[in-house]
């Protein structure tokens, strides 16, 4: 299946159960960080721009003083997809939370 193929709900809700602290809806995926203050929720967008740079998927996103919201969808399909699953898990490891990225991006690529 296609990395911009759309996601059943079924599938969404499985592989949502690697990214407990996302909210997770058929049309995006979306979490609400807050950081100890502006520079360390703008170095994290920094850190977190490069990776999405790389995988050629970029995240819709706002920053308000110490706190970053993110929005993660795939706009060529206008839904969810494995680009954004793995996207979330890259930068669940930006912020420290993630340990087995790779095993679970494997998972991901298994279950769809």
């Amino acid at each position: 299946m296609s990395a911009l193929a759309s996601l059943d709900q079924e599938t969404i809700d499985r592989l949502g159960q690697l990214i407990p602290d996302w909210e997770i809806d058929k049309n995006y995926l979306s979490r609400k960080i807050k950081f100890k203050n502006f520079n360390e929720a703008w170095g994290f967008m920094s850190q977190v721009a490069l990776i999405a740079e790389a995988m050629n998927h970029h995240p819709d996103w706002s920053n308000v003083y110490s706190t970053v919201n993110i929005r993660l969808m795939t706009h060529d399909s206008g839904s969810v997809t494995r680009l954004d699953f793995e996207l979330a898990l890259k930068i669940n490891e930006a912020l420290g939370e993630e340990k087995s990225i790779l095993k679970k991006i494997h998972e991901i690529n298994v279950a769809i």
